[in-house]
């Protein structure tokens, strides 16, 4: 069984997974802009249910600026996903969102952190970004450059998502992801604006994105936990392997079909998860 850092991690990564899944799903009937606008409503207001019921301390202005930071990247690593989606191939653009988002933080632990991994460690870290490019499916299509920046532009804006809730302070409980929550909120706004997305639903819907952005909080908060436990090195490598998630369940809830490079990722996925829990 792996220690409590990494299965929270791997917690993270299973429910940003449900949350990717589900979203995508919405996204076939509603845009995708109002989509993660609900949904990050949804987040909020159970993350401020959840913040009333847990203990905080101390609640502190750099605590809720820390935490708003992070909310304002998970903003800006949406609306360049969205935007580098709309103009480029979903098969350049996600990966180098996913590869950026994990290669920075381990970069930050490691040179402004001084976090030192295990030889072990670092072989399960240096998997995981192959993994992730080849279970997003890169190579499929041609590579374009269309979108490109976009998506290492989203990458960085998840990377400081991820970043951001390290410094924050455990007494202050939740209320850091409620200003991480609302930051978010305030970034998509305009990017909803922006495309012009109509944010009326159907009721059914409507809830389905709720739900979805209940599960997206939370992953943050099991990501939170993680980086109390672990390295940030680790514990945002082991989140960030999410992709795992709807690959799967597109093959067993949509009967897809995976691809060779699809299914190399998959096992060099599960092949860095074991090396970094034996290191742990």
């Amino acid at each position: 069984m792996p220690p409590m850092g990494e299965a929270l991690a791997l917690g993270a990564a299973l429910c940003f997974g449900i949350t990717d899944f589900v979203s995508a799903l919405l996204a076939r009937r509603v845009h995708s802009a109002a989509v993660a606008l609900v949904a990050q409503l949804g987040g909020t207001a159970l993350i401020l249910i959840a913040a009333l019921l847990v203990p905080a301390t101390s609640v502190t202005a750099g605590a809720l600026g820390w935490g708003a930071l992070s909310g304002i990247g998970t903003g800006i690593g949406v609306a360049f996903l969205f935007r580098g989606m709309g103009v480029g191939q979903l098969s350049v653009v996600v990966p180098l969102s996913d590869v950026a988002g994990v290669v920075v933080p381990v970069l930050v632990g490691v040179l402004l952190l001084g976090e030192r991994p295990s030889a072990l460690c670092w072989l399960g870290i240096a998997a995981a970004a192959p993994a992730l490019w080849l279970i997003t499916g890169a190579g499929r299509e041609r590579a374009s450059a269309a979108g490109s920046a976009d998506g290492l532009f989203s990458g960085l804006g998840f990377a400081l998502q991820f970043v951001a809730l390290v410094p924050v302070d455990p007494a202050a409980g939740l209320w850091p992801l409620v200003a991480s929550r609302i930051a978010s909120v305030a970034v998509t706004v305009p990017v909803v604006l922006a495309a012009r997305a109509p944010v009326r639903m159907p009721r059914r819907l409507a809830m389905g994105c709720v739900c979805s952005g209940a599960v997206g909080t939370l992953a943050i908060a099991c990501y939170t936990f993680a980086t109390r436990e672990q390295l940030l090195s680790v514990a945002v490598v082991l989140s960030a392997l999410y992709p795992v998630v709807p690959v799967l369940l597109g093959l067993t809830v949509l009967r897809e079909r995976l691809t060779g490079t699809q299914t190399a990722g998959l096992g060099l996925a599960g092949a860095a998860v074991g090396m970094i829990a034996l290191a742990g």
